[in-house]
């Protein structure tokens, strides 16, 4: 995906406006460059991220919201979740680990590394710390995908 993309704000604890830049960045050597300074996450995190930023901010426009383009930390992170298990269905715990991710900080991470190598942009308001809490990765993950409870449909 070559080009010039939109502006992204993304206000979480506090407002977070993330631009997507890449107009004359190659994607993939960016991320090898990180991959080379901070190996903590599968490269394949990075893409991950970067597509499931673009699911949230489509399923968002389609909502008649005052604030185009702003998402809430709730907003994001739920939309990660949403866009992994569409993605990658009962697997998605088990490639979230693959790639070392066991947080929602570890998304954090990742945005602020992208953040770093100018792929994303941030205001002076932005903080790692807007990515703490949020969701236990197994309830996310792995619940959704649990047999349903079969007692009160059992003959008797």
């Amino acid at each position: 995906m070559k080009g010039s993309y939109k502006t992204i704000y993304l206000p979480l604890t506090q407002p977070l406006r993330i631009i997507k830049k890449m107009s004359e960045k190659n994607f993939p050597e960016v991320i090898k460059e990180i991959h080379n300074k901070d190996d903590r996450f599968g490269k394949g995190a990075y893409y991950f991220i970067r597509e499931a930023l673009d699911h949230t901010l489509k399923n968002l426009e389609k909502e008649d919201r005052k604030n185009k383009g702003h998402v809430s930390g709730i907003e994001l992170l739920n939309g990660i979740r949403d866009y992994a298990l569409d993605r990658f269905g009962p697997m998605t715990m088990t490639l979230m680990e693959h790639w070392n991710i066991s947080k929602c900080r570890d998304f954090g991470d990742i945005v602020f590394n992208l953040v770093d190598h100018g792929i994303l942009g941030r205001t002076e308001n932005d903080s790692l710390e807007d990515f703490e809490g949020g969701y236990n990765f197994k309830e996310a993950f792995e619940y959704p995908f649990h047999p349903k409870d079969q007692s009160n449909s059992e003959l008797n």
